[in-house]
């Protein structure tokens, strides 16, 4: 045993070498100097001391452990601080050692620790692995605690264990994989349930690496995962504890917990005390990773609602920007074939009247009287441009009165009902405009209609705009630019059209928009 602790000293000692950082530094003057800089790097004697001890009996290796650990604590005592943690590892690994020899009939005592194992005493044998477990653990904080080489890779498995995104549970939790894995691994005993006819010792260390590995790899992939297993494992290991307190000893098995199979003593009193511990443990742990995989759920909902709403704000800021660009296209050509044209006809008309004026008057006037009429039809255009652009009427007036005007200018009777608040926002009141003068439009043209029915509501948070017509039906926003054309429009405030016109009628156009949009340029109300 002493050979592992000394090829982990070797090793330690050449790896610190060729990774340490700052070793190169001037030793402290005098014994007492050496000592206290030596620091953490004082327990590599003891170490090397208990390590010795397990021999048994005097020998030279182990003479040696004890000059070379006292040498690197007086000669480099920033080295022998850095080789602790590969010590105390070391001693953990002896740990498993000594553990795997009792349990194969080893009987010599020997001071492992604190522990003076050996000699027929089964329970102080058991008490050696809980300790190597310990020096496992002594050792990991040791090498985080003097920075040693290696210390990188393990802060950053434990900044990945403790990251938000691996698990929103408690890391604690998570960790109960490792004592659970343990448990299993003593339960299962390879040699004991398969009956393998490789060599013992490679048989188990075989079979314990390959589940070691698939419990570590899950933990450090996902904590609620580890625990989901861990508590289900909790339950079935309880279970089994239990069966194992009724049906002693018909219960095949290896180690369960504390309390080796093979022995006649209080076993079923120690299984059933262990059972219910842990079907305990195992029920008190399951609310709270169903209330973890619950809220995971909820996530991955959100986050399927996020990205759904992401592709529908592409789409309608798309279809915004498209529309937008129509509008200005078209703005730009009304204004170049009608009032832009109009207003150079004017400028020639009055320019041709100046140079009449001497020699024909009545020419002269008649042309004026040209230029006006040209003006005020250049006028009358730009006011039904504005009015396609922004209905003054609504910044004025509102979206209520703006409709009833609306109903005004229609040649046939339109009965409005308007129960609107005052801060409707002038975008989604524009919006609202023009998609009920569209559908108001195309009842004029298409539905022989004889009235029409427009009600303007403000329920539950929605602005709601109906048009009824009594005419012949059949109206359908896929065969038609214009319907088609709202619906663009309202998608950009996450409104929406819904068109009801069965043959023979009547034709129901519905209107909605959110007064609250996800987006502050989508406006509210």
């Amino acid at each position: 045993m002493y050979f592992v602790f000394m090829a982990a000293l070797l090793g330690g000692t050449a790896f610190v070498l060729v990774r340490g950082k700052g070793l190169a530094r001037p030793s402290p003057a005098g014994l007492r100097g050496r000592i206290r800089a030596a620091g953490w790097g004082l327990l590599l004697i003891p170490a090397a001391v208990m390590a010795a001890t397990m021999s048994g009996r005097a020998h030279a290796l182990a003479v040696a452990e004890l000059a070379v650990a006292a040498a690197l604590v007086l000669g480099a005592p920033r080295l022998a601080a850095r080789l602790v943690p590969y010590a105390v590892i070391a001693l953990g690994i002896l740990g498993l050692v000594l553990a795997v020899k009792y349990h194969d009939g080893f009987t010599r005592s020997v001071l492992y620790g604190i522990v003076p194992a050996g000699g027929w005493e089964t329970w102080r044998d058991q008490l050696v692995l809980p300790e190597a477990g310990l020096f496992f653990a002594l050792g990991l904080w040791l090498l985080l605690k003097v920075n040693a080489p290696g210390a990188g890779p393990v802060r950053a498995l434990i900044a990945r264990w403790r990251d938000p995104a691996r698990g929103r549970i408690s890391p604690a939790l998570g960790l109960l994989l490792i004592p659970v894995t343990v448990m299993t691994e003593l339960l299962l005993g390879p040699r004991y349930w398969f009956g393998l006819q490789f060599p013992e010792v490679a048989t188990i260390v075989l079979a314990d690496a390959a589940i070691a590995t698939a419990s570590l790899v899950l933990l450090f992939r996902s904590r609620i995962w580890a625990a989901t297993v861990a508590e289900a494992a909790l339950l079935v290991l309880g279970a089994y504890g239990l069966a194992i307190a009724a049906f002693y000893p018909d219960v095949p098995g290896f180690v369960y917990g504390f309390t080796p199979l093979d022995t006649m003593h209080h076993v079923a009193f120690a299984g059933a005390l262990q059972g219910t511990a842990l079907v305990g443990l195992g029920l008190w742990l399951a609310p709270r990773v169903l209330r973890e995989h619950q809220g995971s759920a909820e996530l991955a909902e959100r986050a399927s609602q996020l990205t759904e709403r992401v592709q529908t704000l592409t789409q309608t800021r798309s279809v915004a920007v498209d529309t937008a660009a129509a509008e200005l296209r078209r703005i730009e050509r009304d204004l170049h074939d009608g009032a832009q044209a109009r207003m150079v006809a004017v400028g020639m008309s009055l320019q041709a009247a100046e140079r009449l004026f001497t020699s024909n008057p009545q020419a002269a006037l008649a042309l004026v009287a040209e230029a006006k009429e040209s003006s005020s039809r250049a006028l009358t255009e730009l006011r039904d441009l504005v009015r396609g652009i922004y209905p003054p009427v609504l910044a004025d007036r509102g979206l209520g009165d703006a409709i009833r005007a609306l109903a005004l200018d229609a040649p046939l009777p339109v009965t409005v009902d308007a129960d609107l608040p005052d801060n409707v926002e002038l975008p989604v009141a524009s919006a609202v405009y023009f998609s009920v003068a569209e559908a108001l439009a195309n009842t004029t043209k298409h539905a022989d209609a004889r009235s029409v029915q427009i009600n303007l509501s403000h329920r539950g948070g929605m602005l709601r705009a109906a048009v009824t017509d009594d005419g012949v039906g059949g109206a359908d926003s896929a065969r038609g630019t214009g319907l088609a054309g709202v619906e663009r429009r309202l998608a950009t405030f996450d409104g929406i059209l819904a068109v009801s016109s069965p043959p023979g009628g009547p034709t129901i156009v519905v209107i909605e928009v959110p007064c609250a949009s996800s987006s502050a340029k989508t406006s509210s109300c």
